[in-house]
């Protein structure tokens, strides 16, 4: 089971009326090093942010539950060829289980097209509220990467930026049988560039600490979010930044909704690391690869029956030492 131990997950503030957030200052400079020490250490920080009311989340969870109301045949019309990128649900391994995904998040098309295969006068409440929260949480986004890259001295190298899109995953969980306390999602770790997720105040995420001693629950405040290192983003890194592995333990009588947008490298995107990133003292950790070829070896039914996901990009990329 998950552990309330000493580990002390790291929470950062990112106050929009604080100077902290003034790129170039001393102030700014110290948030850089704490987000880069999180991601190292940990893989993962809760992300204290006051930009996005209490209020428009619940908003966001309300379409949400209309989504999941819908008949199981208008919800598997979300289909999409590259795995894991349409609706998923129903399987034996994962019974809990539900979720639907937008790609290209960002692009307001995505949404009413999405909200029009549902529905079929389309659903304006829909589009526009899950807009607003990807345009929100892009925002956020795009700052917390450019902190990782100041953080290396890296900002102002355009070689340094890796192209993405946002993708929207949102996530249903039944509540276990009474007294259980059961799985909900495999603990994995995430094969893209980076997460930002929240949930409805309903328990059941968990993290592995770095050194593999326990399994961490997280807890969000209302204001809070978490932000998770990809496989994709610590291959860049040559493997200082810590891709956490993670999973889902539901128990209680309450379902659990969680919102997560995600950076994905963009087709023909080539991972590497920055020539400032490889020297002596940390030797070139992965061989460079496409992103897309990535995807498909980790997804692969070979690769998902033979191994566990946290050793993927290991398996596909690492260079022997």
């Amino acid at each position: 089971m998950g552990s309330d131990s000493h580990y002390e997950i790291p929470a950062i503030e990112f106050s929009t009326c604080s100077a902290k957030l003034d790129r170039g200052t001393e102030k700014w400079f110290s948030l850089c090093k704490r987000v880069r020490e999180a991601c190292e250490n940990y893989g993962f920080f809760e992300v204290v942010y006051d930009k996005i009311p209490v209020e428009f989340r619940a908003e966001v969870f309300s379409v949400t539950r209309e989504f999941y109301s819908l008949p199981l045949e208008t919800k598997k019309k979300n289909v999409n060829p590259k795995s894991f990128h349409g609706y998923y649900g129903q399987f034996p391994q994962a019974p809990l289980y539900e979720s639907f995904a937008i790609e290209d998040a960002s692009n307001y098309e995505s949404l009413t097209s999405f909200t029009h295969q549902m529905w079929s006068d389309g659903h304006d409440q829909f589009s526009n509220t899950m807009s607003g929260m990807v345009n929100k949480l892009d925002e956020l986004k795009e700052m917390i990467d450019l902190m990782i890259r100041d953080s290396y001295g890296l900002g102002e190298n355009p070689d340094s930026i890796m192209p993405s899109k946002t993708k929207i995953r949102v996530q249903k969980y039944s509540a276990p049988p009474s007294g259980e306390y059961m799985n909900g999602l495999n603990a994995h770790t995430d094969k893209q560039w980076t997460a930002i997720l929240c949930d409805n105040q309903v328990s059941g995420l968990e993290f592995e600490t770095k050194d593999r001693s326990q399994w961490l629950k997280l807890y969000l405040p209302p204001t809070s979010f978490v932000f998770i290192v990809g496989d994709s983003l610590m291959a860049w890194s040559n493997g200082r930044m810590h891709s956490v592995k993670h999973r889902v333990m539901m128990c209680g009588e309450k379902e659990r909704y969680s919102f997560g947008v995600f950076g994905i490298p963009v087709e023909g995107t080539i991972i590497k690391a920055p020539k400032e990133l490889v020297d002596e003292e940390h030797p070139q950790l992965f061989k460079d690869f496409e992103y897309m070829d990535f995807t498909k070896f980790s997804t692969s039914k070979e690769t998902m029956a033979s191994m566990e996901s946290a050793v993927h990009i290991w398996a596909f990329a690492g260079i022997s030492s």
